[in-house]
């Protein structure tokens, strides 16, 4: 195959990275991808081994103009990641903030529409996080395929309809199917939200941005019902949605200007179009143009990755089993907790709606304390811990800081449950809900930056499987809630919540520092190469 002239490939400087070589070295050239996962240029340069010489035609390979490319989402300044990770965030802060602001309003919602039967008012609330389930199966490939920021900003504006379409329900069932539509929508940051940091960070850097980005998906559900409880008190169960959507509709405009796309496909993809289009006007000799992205965009292959990858991650990977249902029962457990206090404090307390609404406080305040210790601490205990294994990393060095969470948990859940079984003064109530939030995030935090550090290139479809189950049990969890606690009380309810956690928790994550690495080694998808990234990228701006 004929090379490229020096004047050709100064014509096309810089949008093309390298231009055509003789086929032998083109197919056997690599590139660097996420993570330090090289894949074989051979797999995705056209291959014209086949095709009579005279007519090859000089290929361009569109990769990335060196290290430092300032277009590579890894080389972006400091200013430019953070406006992306805080939009994401704020994606994945607004929907939650949905799925729990209407629990103050329930009493006000079955009043309307009669509804008498407890687990169907429970239902009314947590129909949202069933939308959390099945969302992600769909958006989180669509991202790998499509990019991240038309997905999220597109399921956030669908989100937003939907949301606004509750406020105008005329029955029970309008408002069950709105909601779940709208959960739909508001999956998308959870599904992407962690794969979008993996593609601006590496692992020792993007901790802090996981920390902050995991602490929006349990801190909204924990205001949102402060300002639905007043909302409710003061106007109607409908302004509650209402002024979400218009929070939603801002956050949107945000999305917008601040959210650009990370997706390195999608990015290099746009560049090889902007060479296809200047060869096209200059005209002249004959080049085929390609780049670095192995994804198929047929809708079979799209349904595929859809609807049977992540079941088959889950199948397939221990590490997905056992976090994924560990998660589970903590996510289910924190929907528990936001559908039973209003119960609490209205009946064993006897507080009207808004005042019983500022317990919730709270739960925020372990959740945001928690976080921003451990934000602190994520990447510099992972740090340490490379550091010490001669400048390896190892997704097991996240797991530490798990650990005080598997037992901050189950405390927090005995002396919140026994201090209201027992009409206890109700701050020790509330000292039991920080705990349970400090617990949790600190658990999340950690394990789905695990998730992401062991598949970092299946990222999006491994946390779509981890975030479906445990979507399905923060919708199923609050329907069995009132008949558990009415026929054992908030002591002995919390009691057998709290064995289940210990049970489960701690062993869980000795297992994994003590074998993370053995289970890895036999999985077919999990990061088998061993991390030994710099601490500072080459080209990181600051």
């Amino acid at each position: 195959m004929a090379s490229a002239t020096p004047a050709d490939a100064a014509t096309l400087q810089p949008l093309a990275s390298s231009v055509s070589e003789p086929a032998s070295e083109v197919l056997e050239k690599s590139v660097r991808v996420q993570d330090e996962e090289i894949i074989d240029a051979q797999q995705t340069v056209i291959d014209t081994r086949s095709l009579p010489s005279e007519k090859q035609p000089d290929v361009i390979i569109v990769d990335w103009d060196g290290p430092d490319d300032p277009e590579n989402p890894r080389n972006w300044i400091s200013k430019k990641k953070w406006a992306a990770a805080m939009t994401v965030s704020a994606f994945a802060f607004i929907s939650p903030v949905s799925s729990s602001m209407v629990a103050p309003a329930a009493a006000q919602i079955a009043e309307e529409f009669n509804i008498t039967n407890s687990t169907e008012i429970a239902l009314t609330i947590s129909v949202f996080v069933l939308g959390y389930a099945f969302g992600p199966l769909f958006l989180g490939p669509l991202s790998e395929i499509y990019g991240r920021a038309p997905i999220l900003r597109g399921a956030n504006l669908w989100y937003t309809l939907w949301n606004l379409v509750c406020g105008f329900a005329t029955n029970r069932g309008e408002l069950i199917a709105f909601r779940f539509l709208s959960g739909l929508g508001g999956s998308a940051a959870l599904a992407t939200g962690g794969a979008v940091l993996s593609d601006m960070w590496t692992p020792e850097q993007r901790g802090e941005a996981i920390a902050i980005y995991s602490l929006a998906p349990l801190l909204g559900p924990a205001i949102g019902p402060v300002a639905g409880g007043w909302i409710s008190q003061l106007s109607t169960w409908r302004w509650v949605f209402r002024s979400t959507s218009i929070a939603a509709f801002v956050i949107q405009l945000f999305g917008i200007v601040y959210l650009q796309e990370t997706l390195a496909p999608a990015l290099l993809q746009k560049k090889a179009k902007a060479v296809r289009k200047q060869l096209d006007e200059e005209g002249g000799r004959s080049y085929s143009v390609t780049h670095v992205d192995k994804s198929d965009h047929r809708w079979g292959e799209i349904m595929q990755k859809a609807l049977v990858r992540p079941f088959v991650l889950f199948a397939q990977e221990p590490i997905i089993q056992l976090f994924g249902l560990y998660l589970a029962f903590v996510y289910g457990t924190i929907y528990l907790v936001f559908t039973t206090l209003p119960d609490i404090f209205a009946y064993v307390y006897h507080e009207k709606v808004g005042i019983a609404s500022l317990h919730y406080i709270s739960l925020g305040i372990g959740l945001y304390s928690a976080s921003q210790i451990n934000a602190r601490l994520l990447d510099r205990v992972y740090i340490y811990f490379k550091n010490r294994n001669g400048g390896i990393g190892e997704p097991e060095f996240r797991l530490p800081t798990v650990f005080p969470g598997t037992l901050l948990v189950p405390i927090g859940l005995l002396i919140s449950g026994w201090a209201a079984q027992e009409h206890v003064h109700w701050i020790v109530v509330d000292i039991g809900l920080a705990i349970i939030g400090a617990g949790m995030i600190l658990t999340f935090q950690g394990m789905q930056t695990y998730v992401i550090d062991a598949f970092t290139v299946y990222a999006a479809s491994a946390l779509a499987a981890v975030s479906c189950f445990r979507s399905l049990a923060g919708f199923g969890f609050p329907l069995f809630a009132p008949v558990m606690y009415n026929a054992l009380g908030y002591g002995k309810g919390n009691t057998i919540l709290a064995a289940v956690f210990f049970a489960i928790g701690p062993p869980s994550v000795f297992l994994f520092w003590k074998y993370g690495a053995r289970i890895r080694a036999m999985s077919q998808r999990a990061k088998k190469m061993q991390m030994q990234l710099p601490t500072q990228v080459p080209g990181e701006k600051r």
